[in-house]
């Protein structure tokens, strides 16, 4: 989360702030400066024209894939063991859901009634820095299924069947 706020737990509430993004030498910065006033937008149109609408923001998924190639969010993941000594520092306050219960998630919320907003979704270790709030999406009824060993698993069995390990 990239603001001056320096809170313990950010929710669907908060906001990263689009000058830090920009002005910050930040990996994907054009990326995150671009999703965040999307969001913003969408859901901002939704309230006026009185739709509701949905935002999930996931963090890094993680687990069995099924495109040809690995994608980015299952390298950085594996960073330490493909060798990538440059992606070291982003495992150190990374975020994780299960590919599984990211697509659950999103159908989820698609067939709730009261699911209306945006709603941060993660499943992480215990490191210690600012946490994403799962709240919203937990108090909805929905429920994580898989944990960072089912992540890792998953994701490290994929790379193996098409030799990318």
């Amino acid at each position: 989360m990239f603001n001056d706020k320096n809170l313990d737990v950010v929710d669907e509430d908060v906001w990263s702030d689009i000058e830090i993004c920009k002005s910050g030498n930040l990996v994907g910065s054009s990326y995150l400066v671009s999703k965040i006033l999307t969001e913003k937008s969408v859901l901002e149109f939704g309230k006026v024209n009185g739709l509701e609408v949905v935002s999930l923001v996931l963090p890094l998924v993680v687990g069995p894939f099924i495109c040809p190639k690995i994608p980015s969010s299952v390298y950085l993941a594996l960073a330490m063991i493909f060798g990538d000594e440059k992606r070291y520092e982003y495992l150190t306050n990374s975020y994780m859901v299960h590919t599984d219960d990211a697509i659950s998630a999103l159908i989820f919320l698609f067939e709730c009634d009261n699911a209306n907003g945006s709603s941060k979704e993660t499943k992480n270790g215990d490191g210690k820095f600012t946490e994403l709030s799962s709240r919203k999406l937990l108090d909805s009824g929905f429920k994580f299924k898989y944990g960072v060993n089912d992540m890792y698993d998953g994701a490290i069995q994929i790379c193996k069947e098409k030799n990318i390990l």
